[in-house]
């Protein structure tokens, strides 16, 4: 099983900002393993969204509308990859 098979999840949001040192791995994370999760999970809406200023952190959408958010604020991509995995268990 791939390690992005997010079986319970609804729908992944990933919001940072494309320029601010904080959202820095969250932005090495998007670039080295979107097309895998996308491929993982053809179905699955993962919409990454670029705002100014704003804080980096992952949402995770499940079952009738409960809602999950981490920051990824300052962590790195090896560390974003393990807190994603948690979140989306």
């Amino acid at each position: 099983m791939s390690r992005f098979a997010f079986k319970a999840v609804q729908e992944l949001r990933i919001n940072f900002c494309r320029a601010s040192q904080n959202s820095a791995g969250i932005r090495d994370f998007v670039k080295a393993n979107f097309a895998e999760m996308k491929k993982v999970n053809p179905t699955l809406p993962i919409m990454v969204r670029e705002f100014d200023g704003v804080e980096p952190k992952i949402t995770a959408r499940f079952d009738m509308g409960v809602e999950q958010s981490l920051s990824v604020a300052d962590m790195d991509e090896k560390t974003i990859d393990t807190k994603l995995k948690d979140l989306c268990k």
